[in-house]
């Protein structure tokens, strides 16, 4: 599983039907300095989102084979998976209890 803030949403004129009821985000992954700056310069992906993850924030993805296992048994065509929103985020030798901030915004006073 991999860390990521949502920087927009795909919008299909039709879609297959496994994928109803969740929707496709455009991600930028995020590495562990890129924490930091709460961006990162990765390859954006579209990653299917059955939570509702809104613009700006953060939230956790799997990809691949990893990404259709909590279907199981049924078959969805998805090769990433948001499978978490992220609240709070603290990153070892950072500040306790970080709030997952969205690009751009300024940390709570």
């Amino acid at each position: 599983m991999r860390l990521a803030r949502v920087i927009g949403s795909v919008t299909l004129s039709a879609g297959h039907p496994a994928i109803r009821g969740g929707m496709l985000r455009l991600l930028v992954p995020l590495s562990s300095e890129d924490l930091a700056r709460g961006d990162g310069p990765a390859e954006p992906l579209v990653a299917w989102d059955p939570l509702g993850a809104g613009l700006g924030q953060m939230v956790a993805f799997s990809e691949g084979g990893e990404a259709a296992q909590p279907f199981r048994p049924e078959q969805r065509p998805v090769d990433a998976y948001v499978a978490a929103i992220i609240d709070r985020l603290e990153v070892a030798g950072g500040e306790p209890d970080r709030p997952a901030q969205p690009a751009g915004s300024a940390p709570p006073e």
